[in-house]
């Protein structure tokens, strides 16, 4: 399964042209590292004194990510980034959800609501018919919390990414 990281930098005050202009040149050469699949940047809303910047990157897996992250590409581009950053970077690795409709214009919520309910339904269908005459006789909340475990593990791993790959154009028009 992919693996989508967030990063968040905040740039010191004046040099923020200057950090943007440097990390599409860096996304350029990181396409280079055969691992990475996918990246896009967030830059803070135009009138705002939000000097975060933040980073979306999708990996092909954990053993790549790492390569990445450890490679001397990586290194120089992390060096230039903090002479024009302030504290630490923080690195979150995105899981559920936000993984599912990662973007830097995520899409109108009830898009997402409409491709859960269409991950959820037939999953809910398959399982119950499945789990369901296997746990009939078990305590409601024993069954219950298997089918939930089930069901959680299934859209998380292969449902889910399934539904948001098929309608990546109507969840992202235009990209």
């Amino acid at each position: 399964m992919p693996i989508h990281v967030a990063i968040t930098r905040r740039v010191l005050p004046g040099r923020e042209e200057e950090f943007r202009e440097g990390l599409r040149e860096f996304f350029q050469t990181s396409f280079d590292h055969g691992s990475v699949m996918g990246a896009s940047m967030l830059t803070p809303p135009p009138g705002s004194d939000s000097r975060e910047f933040g980073i979306l990157r999708t990996f092909t897996n954990e053993a790549d990510r790492d390569a990445f992250y450890q490679s001397p590409m990586f290194k120089t581009w992390d060096e230039r980034a903090r002479a024009l950053t302030e504290g630490e970077p923080e690195y979150r690795q995105m899981h559920g959800l936000e993984a599912w409709f990662r973007s830097p214009n995520p899409p109108p919520r009830w898009k997402m609501a409409v491709c859960t309910l269409l991950g959820v339904f037939p999953t809910s269908l398959f399982l119950g018919a499945a789990v369901g005459p296997l746990t009939r006789g078990w305590p409601f909340p024993a069954g219950s919390l298997v089918f939930s475990a089930l069901m959680v593990a299934m859209l998380t791993w292969v449902v889910m990414p399934l539904v948001t790959r098929i309608l990546h154009p109507w969840l992202h028009p235009g990209n």
